[in-house]
């Protein structure tokens, strides 16, 4: 497994004009994980499998403000650019869309915000709809939010990028970072997977039986 944190600060050399932009928005850092999965279990895998998760540590824009206060100037400015830079990070791990087979998202707001704060940032089209696009995909993305201290594991969840329902693309990415988010900030998290999981074998929905409630009868008292 490989990280890599990129400060978003001040330097000699022009910004670019997505670094620009990140700083505009409050972006204190861009964190940048890998691990390539060769074998689990007690077999190796047929053909590696690289994830990858991008996360961007941001300033809470809504921080101290009251459960009334509108979110949406906030996310249409704010969520497009976050976008755009962790799925950027992502296809240059992972060597372009193209090689994408599943995705997912997170976002964690710190202790003095809402968990709403993170939901705006990740569940509406500003994001999600880029994100899908970037990485050519066509599934809606699978997801989850949270608030908590730093250091806090991230639990990606994905699946795939073009057939939600194909189980053997189920799998969870986890990540943390030791000093974010602060009681003020929210991490946004695109992950991305070249494979499946490791070995999979339990089927599918094409493959599955009818099951209803009635198998638990002569098992339940």
């Amino acid at each position: 497994m490989s990280e890599t944190i990129t400060p978003v600060a001040e330097g000699t050399n022009p910004a670019s004009a997505i670094e620009e932009l990140a700083r505009e928005v409050g972006v204190r850092k861009v964190f940048v994980m890998t691990e390539e999965i060769l074998r689990d279990g007690s077999g190796t895998l047929a053909a590696s499998v690289t994830r990858a998760a991008a996360a961007a540590v941001i300033r809470n824009p809504w921080s101290g403000s009251s459960v009334s206060t509108d979110l949406a100037p906030e996310t249409e400015r704010i969520a497009p650019v976050l976008a755009k830079i962790l799925t950027d990070r992502l296809t240059e791990a992972l060597g372009g869309a193209g090689g994408i087979e599943a995705f997912g998202k997170s976002a964690v707001v710190g202790l003095k915000g809402e968990v709403e704060h993170a939901a705006a940032l990740i569940h509406t089209p500003y994001f999600g709809n880029l994100v899908r696009e970037f990485l050519e995909g066509t599934s809606i993305l699978s997801f989850s939010d949270d608030r908590a201290e730093p250091g806090t594991t991230i639990a990606v969840p994905m699946w795939h990028k073009e057939a939600a329902s194909t189980r053997s693309h189920y799998q969870t990415l986890t990540l943390n970072l030791s000093d974010a988010p602060h009681p003020n900030e929210i991490v946004v998290v695109a992950a991305a997977s070249t494979g499946s999981r490791p070995h999979p074998r339990i089927g599918d929905r094409t493959t599955d039986r009818p099951v209803t409630a009635q198998i638990l009868e002569g098992i339940l008292p």
